[in-house]
């Protein structure tokens, strides 16, 4: 009987291939795979073409796409009157415009949420849709009735589709420290924020993190966006498998941080396929961005962190209950999303995750998931727990 060397790299990588056809033959054959079609952005691009065609004391606004800092200059040579007017006449626009005032993005949103309220409580009483359509309108006028609520501080929102959204914990222009929330699938409007398992949406890793953070550092003014600004896949299907989703997601991901007020270091926390989106987005990072930390990352996109090609530090994290453990890391014909971030080969700073408890448990207090996270956002490195309990992934940084 001829033998075979279970331990060859060989036998290794056609055991990881295999296991990469059975995980989608399955998805594609048991009805798992989800392709998600997201409808164009008809309410938002309406509100960017009449900026576009607009005129303020008779003269054109710079168009919608220009750069952050020229918005931000169009912005500052305006009056608070005339600013109001102009987030009152175009509220999509300018919600979503980077390079206008983070203030004026708030009161622009607040506008557009409280128009898209107004047209779901239409579609709850609508004859024409089925119960189950007026049920969903019910759902998303009560989303847009609890974003409006207090002193919520929305600095992103489209309505259309599944939806976008983006808000703010903290006073992001006077922020010494920023961190952004990048989460994975599943990740829409209605998703943003759970009561059940709260930590494991957006709105409650951002909460959660910006309260971790001013424990670690009292005296340092923090702000946490919790982004889900952009089309995640939804469930574990072709979608989440491939990168289309990511850099779809890392070309709205780089607008936001260049459009950023300031120029305090912002560091990225990106969960599950938020990873694969920040590997896809490091290269074109602005430098003000030091640190880029993932937790529960199925892969970046790439072999070895070096091939990101950022000055960012590159830290990774794994619980040991987190079944994306189990997934083939590595890329082949497009599917699959390379190394393993928390491997030896690959180079990140490998942090301590105990605590976590499974794929989603990340952000919740009392985890060194959570307190690792809180101590890069304030850059105290020297307090981040490794985790090999040794100090090899603080190596070559400076302490607090």
């Amino acid at each position: 009987m001829t033998s075979f060397d279970t331990t060859s790299p060989q036998l290794n990588v056609w055991r990881a291939l295999l296991a990469l056809a059975v995980v989608f033959v399955m998805l594609a054959t048991t009805g798992w795979t989800a392709v998600r079609s997201h409808r164009g952005s008809t309410a938002l691009q309406a509100s960017l073409s009449a900026w576009d065609h607009g005129r303020l004391h008779g003269h054109r606004l710079p168009g919608a796409d220009a750069s952050p800092a020229r918005l931000t200059r169009f912005f500052a040579s305006l009056t608070e009157r005339d600013r109001a007017r102009l987030a009152h006449r175009y509220p999509l626009a300018v919600g979503n415009m980077n390079g206008a005032p983070v203030p004026l993005r708030y009161e622009a949103n607040r506008i557009a949420l409280g128009q898209a309220r107004k047209a779901e409580l239409k579609r709850m009483h609508d004859p024409r849709l089925t119960p189950a359509g007026q049920q969903d309108a019910g759902r998303r006028m009560h989303r847009f009735t609890t974003l409006m609520a207090g002193d919520r501080q929305i600095l992103a929102f489209d309505p259309e589709g599944s939806g976008r959204i983006a808000e703010v914990f903290g006073d992001l222009p006077r922020a010494a420290r920023i961190s952004v929330v990048v989460p994975g699938v599943d990740t829409d409007l209605l998703t943003f924020e759970k009561s059940y398992r709260p930590y494991s949406a957006p709105y409650g890793m951002a909460k959660s993190l910006y309260a971790a953070e001013r424990t670690a550092a009292p005296g340092t003014r923090t702000a946490v966006v919790a982004w889900a600004d952009y089309t995640a896949p939804s469930g574990l299907g072709v979608d989440a498998a491939t990168a289309m989703r990511a850099e779809e997601g890392a070309v709205r991901l780089n607008a936001l941080l260049r459009g950023l007020p300031g120029r305090s270091p912002v560091s990225l926390f990106c969960h599950s396929y938020g990873s694969v989106l920040c590997g896809v987005a490091a290269r074109s990072l602005p430098g003000r961005v030091s640190d880029i930390a993932v937790a529960a990352s199925p892969g970046m996109r790439v072999r070895k962190a070096s091939h990101l090609h950022t000055s960012a530090n590159v830290w990774a994290m794994r619980d040991a209950t987190d079944w994306i453990q189990d997934v083939p890391y590595l890329e082949l014909g497009g599917l699959g999303h390379g190394a393993d971030p928390v491997s030896s080969a690959f180079g990140a700073r490998v942090l301590s995750a105990r605590g976590a408890k499974g794929h989603a448990g990340y952000f919740e207090p009392g985890t060194d998931s959570l307190t690792n996270f809180a101590e890069i956002g304030v850059g105290a490195y020297d307090s981040v727990r490794c985790a090999h309990d040794d100090d090899g992934c603080r190596a070559d940084l400076p302490a607090r």
